[in-house]
């Protein structure tokens, strides 16, 4: 995969899973003894009745790495790590990344944004249209419906009709016919 975003000549942050058991363990070995001597970023935000930090390691020596040679432009590990009080409760995440990124304001930016992708193409349908409880299961059935949703929403979001929640905007339009013709044309 790698091989392939560096022929287009851009970046790659990619998130670390055991299924890479070796390059995992080693990531998370190194970070675990010797983040307080690696390079780091720490970001509070306050919002939605929570609290998070998260802070951000990225090591670029990698020199003891032996799982180097196996991702082509392979120039950084980096290590997230997330702290969140919400409600008097306090849970802590931890995330490795490889990257091909040197400059630890751009890792920290690339994972943040992975996230805000990540919610924008799975929040909507799932909340609007509870996408993740549907039983469409058979043949083509699953991947036509989401297709006709995101269609729908996209629809729905473009529409200019006062303030109310695009859940509601399908509900009154679901009754009303000139504002579905509205929404639709």
């Amino acid at each position: 995969m790698s091989k392939k975003l560096l022929r287009k000549k851009t970046d790659y942050t990619i998130g670390l899973k055991q299924n890479q058991p070796a390059l995992y363990n080693d990531t998370a070995d190194y970070f675990n003894d010797f983040s307080p001597d690696i390079p780091s970023k720490t970001t509070l935000d306050k919002g939605h009745g929570r609290i998070e930090k998260r802070e951000y390691f990225l090591l670029t020596d990698l020199s003891w790495l032996e799982q180097k040679e196996e991702w082509e432009g392979l120039n950084g590990l980096g290590c997230a790590r997330s702290t969140i009080t919400e409600n008097g409760e306090t849970h802590k995440f931890t995330r490795y990344f490889i990257t091909s990124l040197t400059n630890l304001d751009e890792f920290a930016d690339s994972v943040r944004k992975h996230w805000s992708i990540e919610n924008q193409l799975h929040w909507w349908p799932d909340v609007i249209f509870r996408e993740d409880a549907s039983r469409a299961r058979k043949d083509n059935s699953p991947l036509n419906l989401n297709i006709m949703r995101k269609c729908a929403l996209k629809l729905v979001s473009q529409t200019q009709y006062r303030r109310i929640s695009k859940r509601r905007l399908m509900f009154m339009a679901a009754l009303e016919p000139t504002l579905f013709l509205d929404i639709l044309f």
